[in-house]
């Protein structure tokens, strides 16, 4: 039985090219539990090539997660504020850039414009946050997002507390109930998960 029939879900992809792989089978997951899934993806996704991946590679692997083009600037995402495209926006990976970005209202790419028009409909964002440093300057941002309305997390808890102490990473296997509570309003518990 699928747990997401129907729910439009924008995922705005952070460039964070090391969980891109993670990125597209939670995006499988998604569409196999029902969802409509419309990737909205960073601008250096498709131009940055690293050891993780070509441009080419990614643009391939994530339209056929998804079975939908992508939407790759910001005057292609405006829109779904307006018109209510989503039922809910996830960003994933959600990077300690595009965290302080979100927590200061800058609105600079198609990831940023995107949970800016959800959160204009007073719709749910959900941020799956991954980052070296969300215990370390980018905790006061990590902090205000916690508290503002609208704003959901995929339960998350240190990945490598003794090479990385400052390092948050997002449980992506609890993606699915996530977004369930979001829908609902509420934020799923715990919120902090240990890893193993």
């Amino acid at each position: 039985m699928a747990q997401l029939p129907g729910v439009r879900i924008g995922v705005a992809m952070a460039a964070s090219h090391c969980n891109l792989s993670r990125a597209v089978a939670t995006i499988r997951e998604l569409v196999d539990a029902g969802a409509e899934v419309t990737p909205i993806v960073s601008p250096s996704i498709l131009s940055v090539s690293t050891r993780f991946g070509t441009p080419d590679y990614w643009r391939k692997a994530i339209k056929d997660s998804a079975n939908r083009e992508m939407l790759l600037s910001v005057p292609d995402v405006e829109p779904t504020g307006p018109q209510h495209w989503f039922d809910v926006v996830l960003v994933m990976p959600c990077t300690g850039n595009t965290l302080s970005k979100l927590a200061n209202a800058i609105n600079d790419s198609p990831v940023t414009m995107a949970a800016k028009a959800q959160l204009r409909n007073g719709q749910p964002v959900v941020l799956a946050i991954t980052s070296n440093d969300l215990l370390g300057m980018n905790a006061m941002n990590l902090g205000r997002l916690l508290a503002a309305r609208n704003i959901y997390f995929v339960p998350f808890g240190q990945d490598d507390p003794v090479r990385k102490p400052r390092s948050l990473d997002a449980h992506l296997e609890l993606v699915v109930a996530s977004i369930q509570s979001a829908l609902k309003g509420d934020q799923a518990q715990p919120i902090l998960v240990p890893w193993n």
